[in-house]
Parts: structure tokens; sequence; C-alpha cells
């Protein structure tokens, strides 16, 4: 059977139409400035890309305009043939530790937790509205991105503020990436041939997030209340203290949504380095300009940290270390760079394997040595599988 995974934000809306459960790919694309002036879409399938302008109102039209594109190429030969569709939900508070059909009590549920991520939740229930209109008969799915990280122990997920923030207002941790983190754990377990490793997974692309993952379970995970906690990223802060918001409002005579774009947007690596493409970087760090050697430094440094710390949580039992997203797949510097100062825990890395394992180039594998304590992998994650996965479940 047909199933889409649909991935809907505030202008655009990502796809791919999968043919299950032989997970095979006969559609992907996106449909790109929902809403503004100067409409675009791409589509490809088989070994052709459609791309059209087209000025859209709302996320209806361009469901109609995906729909009427996969009858009229062929994909489907009428709606029906699409038995499920499965969307990326960013945010479900903590109700929710798994997907989830859609029916109206979980449409009501995300709308009361969009405060908690205002820029996608809305966006995500207008997709869904959209599809649900468009293909009645199909089963909607809600995929979660939080949803993962939701086995936590209250000490892990609770900050050390007034406890009644938690209880009258969600003040917690939630995690986010929580598709990949499954995924990988998922792929792990069939690597390993068990159900319950311990793993810490590190999702290190523009966003980056870190999970400590005992006996397939997650128990602990970097980012927080929101995606700019933990590590130093491509363009977010990470951790840092947050008295210096108030500081440089009153230095800068700047607003608190100024400073908080700044955090999210201009940091990381950006504010330290001055870019933040790390291909850009990594000729910058071999060229070996100075700004770039701090940046990596400081980034290495804040992916080591939460390593270590999840080995410690893990009592030192870690099955595997795993590199994932589009830095942790392809950037091998960077992987070298982490590994380098692990090696006070056995971890010794293999540079041969390290220079050839590139997911872009369809190499994966362990980049560590045979006398490793941990052995480290390089995967290929796939949010929109999972979610075709999870999906898929529920009609089967």
């Amino acid at each position: 059977m047909k199933v889409l995974s649909v991935n809907a934000g505030s202008s655009t809306l990502k796809f791919r139409l999968y043919e299950m459960p032989e997970e095979k790919v006969l559609a992907k694309g996106a449909f790109e400035r929902i809403g503004l002036e100067n409409g675009i879409y791409n589509i490809k399938m088989n070994d052709e890309k459609i791309e059209k302008s087209l000025n859209m109102k709302d996320h209806g039209d361009a469901v109609q305009a995906l729909l009427k594109e996969l009858v009229e190429q062929h994909m489907i030969e009428n709606l029906d043939e699409i038995g499920a569709v499965g969307h990326r939900v960013v945010h479900g508070g903590s109700k929710y530790a798994k997907s989830v059909i859609i029916d109206d009590e979980v449409m009501k549920e995300i709308e009361s937790i969009s405060d908690l991520a205002p820029l996608h939740n809305p966006a995500n229930l207008i997709g869904i509205r959209a599809f649900k209109e468009a293909i009645p008969n199909a089963i909607q799915v809600a995929c979660f991105d939080t949803a993962f990280h939701q086995t936590m122990d209250e000490r892990n997920y609770l900050y050390p503020v007034p406890y009644e923030w938690y209880t009258k207002y969600g003040v917690r941790k939630y995690g986010f990436h929580g598709m990949s983190h499954k995924f990988i754990t998922e792929k792990m377990k069939s690597i390993l041939n068990s159900e319950t490793p311990n793993l810490i997974i590190c999702h290190i692309g523009n966003g980056a997030s870190i999970s400590a993952v005992r006996e397939g379970i997650c128990i602990d995970t970097s980012m927080g209340f929101t995606p700019n906690a933990g590590i130093m990223m491509g363009t977010r802060s990470g951790d840092i203290d947050y008295t210096m918001i108030q500081y440089l409002k009153n230095k800068m005579d700047s607003s608190y949504e100024s400073i908080d774009s700044l955090l999210n947007k201009a940091s990381g690596l950006e504010g330290i380095a001055g870019r933040s493409d790390l291909r850009d970087l990594d000729d910058a760090f071999l060229a070996k300009e100075p700004a770039v050697i701090l940046a990596f430094a400081m980034y290495t440094d804040r992916i080591v940290d939460y390593i270590a710390r999840y080995y410690v949580k893990l009592d030192g039992h870690v099955d595997a270390i795993c590199f994932t997203a589009g830095v942790g797949e392809n950037d091998s510097i960077i992987r070298a760079e982490v590994l380098k100062k692990l090696t006070c825990l056995g971890i010794l890395l293999d540079e041969e394997k390290n220079n050839a394992t590139l997911c872009r180039k369809g190499v994966e594998g362990i980049i560590t040595r045979d006398d490793s304590k941990i052995p480290c992998y390089v995967l290929g994650t796939d949010e929109e599988l999972m979610i075709a996965r999870d999906t898929y479940d529920f009609v089967n």
C-alpha cells in the first residue's frame, strides 16, 4: 500500500510517497513559499524532476497540487490508493510517548500545546487538516518529534526551578529530533542483534542533539524546553547562562525578541567563526584560520562533554556511539576531533575508516579500531522513513 510522509512548516510542505512495506520511495518533493508570492514546488519521481511555479494561498492549495501531480504522473490511479498519511508533529508535550492515529482529541491536544512550538505546531495542524479534507478515507497519524524522549525519568527532565512551573506551565525538558534518534536506535538493534542496546546517539546537523539510550529506551537528551538547549550548533548557542539576556538587553538597548533571535540564528559556529556551513569551515580549519580553529575546539568540546556525561549515566556500559545527521554522517574532521578527545575512555579512532565513511556516498559503518573499547558507528538517518514505518504499523 502507499503511505505519505509529510512534514509541514509555516510556509513549506515536504513529502515522500512510499510503497509499503517494501519501503520503496515512489516520489518526493517540497512545496515552498506557501502563503507568499512566487510560490514554487518540485517533485522527483523515477528519474524525472518536475519544477513549477504556483501561488498557494495556504497548505490546502499545496495538498491539492501534490495529489493532482501524483495522479497525473501515474504515481497513483486514484486517491483511495493512499492508505495512510504520517505527519511529523514537532511537539507532543508530555502526553505522547509514541505516534498516534489523529482524531478530534489529538487535534485539540496538538493545538492546546501550540504555545510550546508556536512556529511549528500550528503549521503541522494546517497540513493535517488539508490532508484530512483531501483524502478523508486515509488513516492520518501524528508522529511526534518529542515522543522518543518521553521515557526520561522525572529527575532527568525536570529543571531545578519552582516545581509549579512544571505543573502549571509545562516547563521541563522535552527533547527533539526524536524520529531520528528512534530510527538510529532501531537500526542499531538490528546491527547488534539486540533489543536492549545501550547507545549514545549524536544527531549532529545544523541543529544538533545527543541522547543516552539504556536498553533501547531514551533516558536523557541534550535539547531541553526548546531546541536551543544542549550543545553548540550551527547557528544556535546551546547551553548558556540565562542572565546574560537581561544584561545584553540593557547594554544593547534591545528587545528580548532580538536577543532570542541572535541566540538562535547568529550564534554557535556562526557566532564564533562567522559562518556555519561545515564544508566551508572544514576548508578554513585545514587552512588554520584562528577563528575556525577556536570554533571547532568549542564545538567538539561540547559534544564530548555530553558523550562523557552519558557514558557515566550508562555506568560505562555503552554498546556503541553513533554519529548521524548531516555533519555526523559526512564530516570526518569533526568526528575525528571528537573521538581524539575521548581516548581516555578507551575509544580509538581508525583514521582511514573515518575518512572513507561518508553517508552521502553510501558508505556507513564503524570508524574505530578493532581494539577500541567502544565501537563508534556512522549511520544515515531517515526521519521520513521512520514516519512511514510508524504510520504503516497502524494500518497493518
